[in-house]
């Protein structure tokens, strides 16, 4: 099972290259404000809001292979989340 810690982590690595988008840093930051809030009543509810938020970053055509490659192991990991 994943923590929204680990998931949390892989994003920040993610952020952590230079040549990501604006827009993709955006949305990759409200996903982390989204899981930092977490809690166990809503974690169903707010996991499925962070893979919406990843399918929308995905379906930009200017993201690089590998980063897409990352986000949709996040979004597995979204899915495996404790509940």
């Amino acid at each position: 099972m994943t923590t929204a810690q680990e998931i949390i982590d892989n994003i920040n690595y993610i952020l952590e290259d230079p040549a990501l988008q604006r827009n993709i840093k955006s949305k990759l930051d409200q996903i982390v404000q989204i899981l930092k809030t977490v809690n166990k009543q809503d974690l169903r509810l707010k996991a499925g809001k962070c893979t919406d938020l990843l399918g929308d970053v995905c379906e930009d055509v200017n993201i690089q292979s590998f980063v897409r490659t990352q986000l949709f192991q996040i979004s597995g990991m979204l899915e495996s989340m404790e509940f």
